[in-house]
């Protein structure tokens, strides 16, 4: 019975952890999924103003989609760590429950969490190194004259007024 409440015990923190990993995993890919589809919205409204000779316009999206595609590119390494993060501790679990039986599975659990640990500090450096400059794209915008020169927004325009 004893190595039942220890098995138990050796399950119950890391599976705290995955939780509380995963709803980290499911803000980040939120996140992601609103970058990346900002980021095909300048795209294609790049491709026609290229395509309707408004060179200005297609200039100030290149520069708009280098920003946000810095930020794709900091929130996909995060999204990354914590993902290892996650399987690490997963791992982890596991081992610590083989170690009951087999102490050198232990001791490479505890180094496996560790290194979670640290890949899950990591991303989470990441995830708040996008979080201070996600508002720079929108300041840059407001800022960039060549925007402030569009008229109507594409998906409006064309449309009858309310």
């Amino acid at each position: 019975m004893t190595d039942l409440s220890r098995l138990f015990q050796a399950f119950l923190a890391p599976a705290i952890f995955v939780s509380a990993t995963s709803l980290l995993i499911l803000s980040i890919n939120v996140r992601l999924m609103g970058i990346v589809s900002r980021l095909r919205q300048y795209v294609h409204r790049k491709h026609d103003a290229e395509k309707n000779d408004r060179v200005q316009e297609a200039e100030a999206y290149t520069a708009q989609i280098h920003a946000i595609e810095q930020r794709a590119e900091m929130i996909r390494r995060s999204f990354l760590l914590v993902l290892i993060s996650l399987a690490g501790t997963i791992a982890s679990c596991l081992l610590l429950g083989v170690g009951l039986y087999w102490k050198d599975a232990a001791v490479v659990a505890v180094i496996l969490f560790v290194l979670a640990l640290i890949c899950l500090l990591a991303g989470t450096f990441y995830y708040i190194r996008e979080v201070t400059v996600s508002l720079s794209s929108v300041h840059n915008e407001a800022r960039d004259s060549r925007f402030m020169d569009l008229g109507d927004p594409p998906e409006i325009r064309g449309r009858d007024p309310l």
